[in-house]
């Protein structure tokens, strides 16, 4: 199984504030091209993924969003960001509480620590996308890995003690999308074949 998470500091926590525009919710703009790159091919789909949003903006943070292969999931970003906006909604207040949205679609109120706290304890090999990282080329990759990846402002002071923990990996010597990230983790586990 393929593990991302995406973190954004400022992406909305609320459907509400999902607009047209959807730079103003929190740069939601980039999630939409993550979950894109995340799961679709060219005429495929891919069915060894799961990816986590993890999103602290306005108005009610934390939130984290899972969602894995369902045939039915939306390829184009209107209507991923229409899916995300129905998975906002149903966002429970209270943590220890997980909604199934949508098949393959489950959202709750857990921190990006409490996440990471989590897949650590599932015996998941972490890293953290970072352009000084080792070069993933001279990682063995086992199968268990999840990918760290931040939104175009990075991770923020606080997340520093968390973040000193992960073993850092790098994809170019270039600061990329997190959308072209992911595309090329996906290139370099399809090419040696886990």
């Amino acid at each position: 199984m393929r593990e991302f998470i995406y973190y954004s500091k400022s992406a909305v926590t609320s459907g509400t504030f999902i607009k047209e525009d959807l730079m103003q919710a929190g740069r939601m703009d980039i999630a939409i091209n993550v979950v894109i790159s995340c799961f679709f091919l060219s005429h495929d789909i891919r069915k060894d993924v799961r990816l986590h949003l993890v999103f602290e903006g306005r108005p009610n943070p934390p939130v984290h969003i899972k969602i894995e292969y369902d045939k039915n999931l939306p390829i184009s970003k209107k209507d991923v960001a229409g899916l995300i906006k129905r998975i906002l909604f149903k966002c429970p207040r209270e943590k220890g509480k997980v909604v199934n949205v949508f098949p393959g679609c489950f959202v709750e109120k857990k921190s990006l620590n409490e996440l990471i706290e989590e897949l650590d304890l599932q015996g998941k090999n972490i890293f953290l996308l970072d352009k000084n990282g080792e070069d993933i080329r001279n990682i063995n990759l086992k199968g268990n890995e999840v990918f760290l990846i931040g939104d175009h402002e990075g991770f923020p002071h606080e997340k520093k003690p968390l973040l000193k923990r992960i073993d850092k990996i790098s994809v170019s010597l270039k600061t990329l999308f997190a959308s072209h990230v992911v595309v090329l983790i996906h290139n370099e586990i399809d090419r040696q074949s886990i």
